[in-house]
């Protein structure tokens, strides 16, 4: 059995990365929204039996040294899944209607398509790594795809978009190989070697080992990974991309891509914690936390385009995420977990959304939607459901998480950052049902969707995120005890 699931791991990156090569054979193109399609029901649901069985397993783990198959793993390759493989499925929608500078729709297509199953493959990957070395090749290796699809319409802005964030995250993972290098010569690693930096022997290090110089390193790791997960204050490419990329990219970008980032950070902090101590990574993720969140709150008062909108809520969730992995203990390691999974499922339909609404309000791009009730039924109860799962408003799981994330600073001592978090998430909370407010009721703008299959797609999306939603919540009571919580925390 073990043997079945280390080939379904592999199954995982592999359906995307021959699709990929599919696209890319003469004659391919006629064929590419069915080529998209077959891998986002095929590829999500391996993804999705890949994960549920590795949960499944509880505490047990595999592999050690390159990969890990352990219960972090099984939760972000459940997460990609569900996220890459719905964008995939729903790609066909948004092309149908795409255009891009320079180029024809068949080789826009394919251009789409390929750099789409490469980002997926490469992404899909990451939550295996069990080297740091590794784990930061291949979150470099997704920028060069992601940049490219930021870009993909070749105008100005995206253009411009696409070029700031390959910079600002390439930027940030050189500082993060800088920390690496001086992890290496500080002495906490086993030997010189890329294959020294497996998690497992960087935990066994001796308390205090490595000295100033190993603390350095691991400030200069987890900097530079911040800007790569879209913390503040070197969050500055994240509401351009989000804005100019293709929505189903979008959703990849925002509920996949940036807490996968940060699980390669929480096993990094896990990971080094013997030899720098909790309190430099308390600290100093707790203080990025709350950056995050005191920068996303002002923009998310201010009326917005629905995608920016997305974007600056991103940095408020992924500040929850910083520091529930900064507090370190059962309730703050619940929280996160309830967090990735509700936020992946509402952010995603979030973004999913914003192709029709794109499509019959095209206004909705430069400023906030108006009469959204008015104008299609389907996309108004799509963004009621994600931008109410984003606000944390009952019976959202989000709600359940940052309580438990709260709970958690309070457990660690930590109850200043437990008390500006509530006030920080309260404001936030406020902004978000302002623009609920705003955006569903009022009179409608833009035309009507055209026959009853215009919608059917995000139907199908929104009744998958209501599903998903609601099993995360249903899990939100059992998990501060359960045995996925202590392998997050590394006592699996």
């Amino acid at each position: 059995m073990t043997d079945l699931l280390r080939v379904l791991a592999i199954a995982v990156p592999g359906i995307p990365a021959l699709a990929a090569l599919l696209c890319l054979v003469p004659g391919a193109a006629a064929g590419i929204d069915r080529i998209l399609v077959a891998t986002g029901v095929v590829g999500g649901l391996a993804g999705a039996a890949c994960g549920a069985w590795i949960l499944a397993r509880g505490g047990d783990a595999l592999g050690g040294g390159w990969y890990v198959i352990d219960a972090p793993a099984g939760l972000f390759t459940l997460v990609i899944a569900g996220v890459a493989g719905g964008s995939a499925a729903l790609s066909p929608a948004y092309l149908a209607r795409a255009t891009r500078s320079g180029t024809g729709a068949a080789a826009a297509r394919r251009y789409y398509a390929t750099a789409l199953l490469a980002f997926w493959a490469v992404l899909a990957t990451v939550p295996f790594a069990g080297n740091l070395g590794l784990g930061w090749l291949l979150l470099e290796a997704t920028t060069a795809a992601s940049a490219l699809l930021v870009a993909f319409s070749g105008g100005r802005s995206a253009l411009e978009a696409g070029w700031k964030y390959l910079i600002l995250t390439s930027c940030g993972l050189a500082v993060a190989l800088l920390g690496i290098v001086l992890l290496v010569v500080s002495g906490v690693t086993s030997g010189a070697g890329i294959g020294s930096l497996d998690f497992a022997s960087l935990r066994d290090a001796v308390p205090g080992q490595g000295g100033d110089l190993a603390a350095a390193a691991a400030v200069l790791i987890i900097v530079g990974m911040a800007a790569k997960a879209g913390w503040a204050p070197v969050h500055n490419w994240l509401p351009d991309a989000h804005s100019e990329a293709p929505p189903p990219v979008s959703a990849i970008l925002s509920a996949a891509l940036l807490p996968t980032v940060a699980l390669q950070v929480w096993r990094t902090v896990e990971a080094l914690s013997p030899a720098v101590g909790e309190d430099l990574f308390r600290h100093l993720l707790g203080g990025i936390g709350l950056a995050s969140l005191a920068v996303a709150v002002p923009f998310l008062w201010r009326p917005m385009a629905w995608k920016r909108f997305l974007a600056y809520s991103s940095l408020e969730h992924m500040g929850v995420i910083a520091i529930g992995i900064a507090m370190q203990n059962r309730y703050a390691a619940a929280g996160v977990f309830i967090h990735v999974a509700g936020h992946a499922a509402a952010k995603a339909l979030g973004f999913w959304a914003a192709t029709p609404l794109l499509r019959y309000q095209p206004s909705a791009g430069r400023r906030p939607p108006r009469g959204l009730l008015r104008l299609d039924g389907t996309l108004a109860t799509s963004v009621i459901v994600s931008a109410g799962a984003l606000s944390g408003l009952p019976p959202s799981p989000l709600f359940a998480s940052e309580l438990l994330v709260i709970a958690g600073a309070v457990d660690a001592g930590a109850v200043a950052f437990a008390a500006v978090t509530a006030v920080l998430l309260a404001l936030g909370f406020i902004g978000i049902i302002h623009v609920l407010i705003e955006s569903v009721p009022g009179r409608i703008s833009g035309r009507r969707p055209t026959g009853r299959r215009a919608m059917r797609p995000l139907q199908a999306a929104c009744a998958l995120s209501l599903v998903a939603l609601g099993l995360v919540g249903a899990l939100a009571f059992t998990l501060p005890d359960a045995a996925l919580t202590a392998t997050l925390l590394g006592g699996g």
